[in-house]
């Protein structure tokens, strides 16, 4: 294959669907991986991409995955999510288990799998979806943020280990983005969901998915190491200005 190929998890919504669509717009042929195979493929079909399931936690889903992908020119880390909102006297184990597995562990094991191919397409490009977590705290978020901090310190170590290599990293770090994020944390509450963008004007997950895609066109001499962006109403992860 020829064609410059990009890899988007967690593609079945969201920041993943809208990268799908953008990166597509610039020519890449996309594999979108995602566990919700019908929206998949029905996004595949219409950008004229490949889809194929992926668990991001299960190694033989991304081993059959990664082994499905013949060329990649460029990786986003997407995949990954929060569980729960609870202070460390009360935390779950098994909330932080998948947020560690999701966020951390799921990042791995891709970029890990896709290296060679990255590294063989003379211009690789990684791009890992982290969060403000991953540079501040907030009560009740030890988990998730944690698991970012995590994720984050394995794209930046990255950095370093492939200086020298045709492969550019860059880290987007996204505050309050309207998507399923929050239904999923509060384990499908829409109302508890909707109260975290009430009274702002949140991102939305096209305005991820076109600084990707701008990332994506900079020339191969060009890396944008870390990416962090807000909504206007946010200063720090837990502090709006929100009206009405």
């Amino acid at each position: 294959m020829s064609t410059r190929t990009a890899v988007v998890t967690g593609a079945s919504s969201g920041i993943g669907e809208a990268t799908a669509r953008e990166l597509a717009k610039q020519g890449y042929h996309v594999y979108v991986g995602a566990r919700r195979v019908d929206r998949l493929e029905k996004l595949a079909e219409e950008i004229g991409g490949t889809a194929l399931q992926l668990d991001v936690t299960d190694e033989e889903s991304v081993r059959a995955f990664t082994d499905a992908v013949e060329r990649c020119d460029v990786l986003v880390n997407n995949a990954g999510g929060a569980k729960g909102l609870a202070p460390v006297s009360e935390a779950d184990l098994d909330d932080w288990r998948w947020m560690w597995e999701t966020n951390v562990l799921g990042t791995l094991r891709l970029t890990k799998a896709l290296l060679p191919k990255l590294i063989a397409s003379g211009d690789g490009l990684i791009v890992t979806i982290t969060s403000v977590a991953a540079i501040s705290v907030y009560d009740n978020g030890s988990g998730y943020t944690s698991a970012k901090h995590a994720q984050a310190v394995l794209h930046r170590t990255l950095r370093g280990e492939l200086l020298g290599q045709p492969v550019r990293l860059t880290e987007i770090l996204p505050g309050a983005v309207e998507t399923e994020f929050s239904l999923v944390r509060f384990g499908g509450d829409a109302e508890r969901a909707a109260s975290v963008y009430r009274g702002i004007d949140p991102l939305v997950a096209q305005d991820i998915a076109e600084i990707i895609g701008f990332v994506a066109s900079r020339p191969p001499h060009v890396n944008l190491d870390s990416i962090v962006v807000k909504p206007r109403d946010q200063a720090e992860s837990g502090r709006f200005a929100r009206r009405g």
